[in-house]
């Protein structure tokens, strides 16, 4: 037995709110508690930690990640940075150092980086020198293609979602950027997934959702890192594969072949809004002439939910706009009146980013217990009166997205994750875009937004023991630098903040916009520690 005493800190802990020390028994939380009494624990401790005022707290988990994507954005050309006019010199430079024949891949521009348009299929031949560019949209929902990578796909003017010079999207999109993936080689593809599940350990992420599929990713790539984490290095992955399925037999065969936990993350019943591909009941305010996508029948969505009800396999889907998520409800209904909704509510089956969430869907979420897995980045990115948002749908219907509030209100449990690459791994950056909402009536208190970015991911796994340091649960948790911790009245919003302790709990940290963001010097796995950082002591 291995038994580790960390002590002289804050352990944000339900089993004492004023904890300062830690006791960790071959990977399992075995007590907590106050300074003098961890002397007691001192001679039975193989490791002493002197944690020297630093906050012990549970790790997070992010519930929406693309690793390889992510880790091609890490390693390759991110694009998100670029000042207006120079993402083409940057594609330039990029392919430039580029081995012959590579494709050159990049992600993260957005429109406002082409302030003179966006560019033809010609420029970015000119800037590439000709080779295959594949470089997606931030939303990852369409991607600008150079001539020689549409060439890999000869059939591509005639899918939809093709256009001659201009960003592809849809099916055409799907059919250009595997063609793209397919030329990453297996190491260019490990070295990707190992950066990424790397970054989010230094995070202080223990785990990560991974949302594969067809459309997505591919089943080499998700066996390649459904390996690596078996390695046992780095964060838990729990992986989904999205892929809809007509019969529970089915269900239950494809589920176990990818070696998944369900059939849902990227399973598309709708696009993204940047791309004008959501799905809407009423029309773009910038492009009347479209209300988007649906991907998926009603009758399909139905018959997934159903199937994988009936197989007991957790269903869920990508919907974002008003009439996607309508759909999806509609479905899970569908299911509660085949197989019950007691069988419906057990599987806990989840919708991606729900942002455009109705009263009638609201109720159905709550009824069905349907997991909101959803992205706090998104409204810092896109949120606010002058964002994209508001120039797609108008003030008043951008003002009602991400409605974190509204959903938390309603009981319906929140997940919180970053969709990386389309926003970066950042968990305290998105307790803060949640904490900070940019429609204050969809704030949340920084505990509860706390919540769903660590026991939110482990409770739509059905692992509801875990993501609290409580003795008897795993030793998964992270070690932070951080400011001054500030205590937080339970029923609190940002206007009820108190220094008071009998008030609420005490232990997170103060993470007003301007002030910087907690560091972490270590992140433990069920006792394993998966990252150190180099200052740490």
């Amino acid at each position: 037995m291995t038994v580790i005493l960390l002590r002289n800190g804050a352990v944000y802990s339900p089993a004492d709110p004023f904890a300062t020390a830690m006791v960790v028994e071959d990977g399992t939380v075995a007590w907590i508690g106050a300074e003098g009494a961890a002397e007691a624990h001192l001679s039975a401790a193989d490791e002493v930690v002197d944690l020297r005022g630093a906050l012990v707290a549970p790790a997070f988990v992010d519930a929406h990640v693309h690793t390889t994507s992510a880790g091609l954005a890490l390693t390759g050309l991110d694009l998100s940075g670029c000042a207006p006019g120079r993402a083409l010199d940057a594609v330039a430079a990029f392919a430039a150092a580029q081995p012959a024949g590579a494709v050159v891949l990049g992600q993260g521009w957005d429109d406002p980086q082409f302030p003179d348009g966006l560019p033809t299929a010609a420029q970015l031949d000119r800037a590439a020198d000709g080779r295959p560019v594949y470089l997606s949209r931030v939303d990852v929902h369409s991607a600008l293609a150079s001539p020689a990578l549409r060439a890999l796909v000869p059939d591509v003017a005639g899918l939809p979602g093709f256009d001659a010079d201009g960003p592809l999207t849809g099916e055409a999109h799907h059919a250009v950027r595997a063609a793209a993936f397919a030329a990453v080689t297996p190491a260019q593809r490990d070295a990707a997934q190992r950066a990424a599940l790397a970054r989010a350990a230094a995070l202080g992420i223990g785990g990560v959702h991974e949302c594969a599929g067809p459309d997505i990713s591919g089943a080499d790539d998700l066996a390649g890192l459904l390996a690596i984490a078996a390695e046992g290095a780095g964060p838990d992955v729990d992986a989904y594969w999205g892929q809809a399925v007509t019969s529970a037999g089915e269900a239950r065969d494809l589920a176990a072949a990818m070696g998944v936990r369900g059939l849902g993350g990227d399973l598309f019943a709708d696009g993204a809004l940047g791309s004008h591909t959501a799905c809407l009941h009423a029309p773009y305010d910038d492009r009347p002439g479209t209300s988007g996508r649906a991907y998926l029948t009603a009758e399909e969505v139905a018959g997934h939910v159903a199937a994988c009800t009936e197989a007991g396999v957790q269903a869920g889907f990508h919907a974002i706009g008003d009439a996607a998520v309508d759909a999806v409800v509609a479905g899970a209904r569908a299911a509660a009146d085949r197989h019950g909704a007691a069988a419906v509510r057990a599987l806990r089956h989840r919708v991606e980013h729900a942002e455009m969430v109705s009263a009638d869907a609201l109720a159905g979420f709550a009824e069905l217990g349907l997991v909101a897995s959803v992205q706090p980045g998104f409204d810092a990115a896109w949120g606010g009166p002058d964002g994209m948002y508001a120039r797609r749908l108008g003030a008043e219907r951008a003002a009602a997205l991400n409605p974190f509030a509204t959903l938390n209100r309603a009981g319906v449990p929140l997940a919180f994750g970053s969709d990386a690459p389309v926003t970066p791994l950042g968990p305290w950056a998105a307790v803060r875009a949640a904490a900070f909402h940019r429609t204050a009536a969809e704030r949340i208190s920084v505990r509860a937004a706390f919540t769903a970015h660590t026991r939110g991911g482990h409770r739509a796994l059905g692992r509801d023991a875990d993501g609290v340091l409580v003795p008897g649960a795993p030793a998964t948790y992270a070690v932070w630098r951080t400011g001054e911790l500030t205590v937080q009245a339970p029923d609190s919003r940002l206007s009820a903040w108190s220094t008071d302790p009998s008030s609420g709990t005490p232990g997170l940290p103060d993470l007003t916009p301007g002030e910087p963001l907690p560091v972490c010097l270590h992140t433990v796995v069920r006792g394993r520690t998966i990252h150190r950082a180099d200052d740490a002591e």
